[in-house]
């Protein structure tokens, strides 16, 4: 008996057929998706790259932002502002944590002329550990200041307990409201200030505030980690298919 008629006798040959149709689409299913997860690993790596790229790029200055403030739309990009800040509008973010310790991320509008102001995060703060509402003091120059930083998207926001949008009522303390998020288009009517951008302050922390920000991955590892997982089990079932179909009837037809 030679090897095709020991496998295929006849009461094999239609579960043979499906069995064969369904490794074929789980194979064709799971090779699909491990191609994909390489391709979404790339674009992270291309997006990475570009992202890399505009940080290297000189920073803008004041006056070139108020020629183009197109300019805020351009995430990452290096900024050397000149303005004044609006302290009575600072904010302080609550539930942020930095390296593990729980505080604040302050947040005050930089007048930069007129009719342009950005929304600047200059740093973080700890939370005092007995009352949430005693704020460590912030020096906050007066006059004319200079910033450093990068241009960023809004405050990340955190869903509290019983919150279901992203408005968020202010705890006023003294003049330094404390608010668990903050949308900035929200923030502009109610300040009655324009803001044309987010800024993320990168300036050394003689004031006082933290800026250990996280750095910006290109986080395609669990990309590649999942690739390699479906091409696993791409692999696991045309080891069992021909296994179980082929090799493993072979022997006892033998």
């Amino acid at each position: 008996m030679n090897f095709i008629q020991a496998i295929i006798s006849a009461p094999r040959q239609r579960s043979l057929l499906v069995v064969t149709m369904a490794t074929v689409l789980g194979v064709a299913l799971t090779v699909c998706l491990g191609v994909w997860q390489l391709s979404r690993g790339h674009e992270k790596e291309a997006l990475h790259a570009a992202i890399l790229a505009r940080q290297a790029q000189p920073a803008l200055d004041t006056a070139a932002l108020l020629k183009d403030r197109s300019v805020f739309t351009q995430l990452h990009q290096g900024v050397r502002l000149e303005g004044r800040w609006l302290s009575q509008h600072t904010v302080y973010l609550e539930n942020r944590p930095m390296q593990g310790r729980s505080g604040f991320i302050v947040l005050t509008p930089l007048q930069l002329d007129g009719d342009t102001t950005v929304l600047v995060q200059r740093g973080w703060i700890p939370r005092h550990q007995q009352d949430r509402t005693v704020l460590a003091p912030i020096a906050t120059p007066q006059g004319q200041v200079q910033v450093s930083g990068r241009i960023a998207a809004g405050p990340s926001e955190v869903m509290g307990l019983g919150e279901t949008s992203s408005k968020t009522t202010a705890q006023t303390t003294g003049q330094s409201p404390i608010r668990q998020n903050l949308n900035p288009a929200e923030f502009s009517k109610e300040i009655g200030v324009s803001l044309v951008g987010t800024v993320l302050q990168t300036d050394s922390d003689a004031d006082g505030l933290q800026r250990k920000w996280p750095e910006i991955t290109a986080g395609v590892e669990k990309h590649w980690g999942y690739a390699f997982q479906w091409f696993a089990l791409a692999a696991v079932q045309v080891m069992l298919y021909f296994w179980y179909q082929w090799i493993k009837p072979y022997r006892h037809a033998k």
